[in-house]
């Protein structure tokens, strides 16, 4: 899906620049269905969790890719996203797996690093709020 004309970023002219491909802010306006996550972990469908975080964040963007579709809506629809990850982790390779998943769409974005999730196994859990 391509980017809605609802959403605008709210850049700021008196702000610095986001610190990576991220927006400051996401005015929505019109829009009359919003979908908010749970916190999204890195559990495939067979209930199995992938050991490497670059693997855990590519399941998680798979999993909330399967529930923006089941609500009629893609990345471009993707207001604000938060993302935790335990410490001692690349966030680099966090940052690529969203970036990979919005493509040129930017949304409110935030970066928590945690001291632990709910399950051991876990190293990166992701939230996001999407409107339509």
């Amino acid at each position: 899906m391509t980017s809605t004309p609802h959403l605008r970023a709210v850049q700021p002219a008196d702000l610095a620049p986001p610190a990576a491909r991220y927006a400051h802010a996401i005015e929505s306006t019109g829009a009359t269905r919003w979908l908010h996550t749970s916190g999204v972990v890195p559990t495939a469908p067979d209930g199995s969790v992938l050991g490497a975080l670059p693997d855990q964040a590519a399941q998680v963007w798979r999993n909330l890719s399967a529930m923006l579709a089941d609500a009629d809506m893609g990345a471009g629809d993707v207001v604000s996203v938060t993302t935790y990850v335990v410490p001692g982790q690349d966030l680099g390779a966090v940052m690529a797996a969203r970036d990979a998943f919005l493509g040129e769409h930017r949304a409110a974005s935030t970066l928590v690093v945690v001291a632990e999730l709910a399950q051991p196994a876990w190293l990166v859990e992701v939230a996001l709020v999407a409107c339509r």
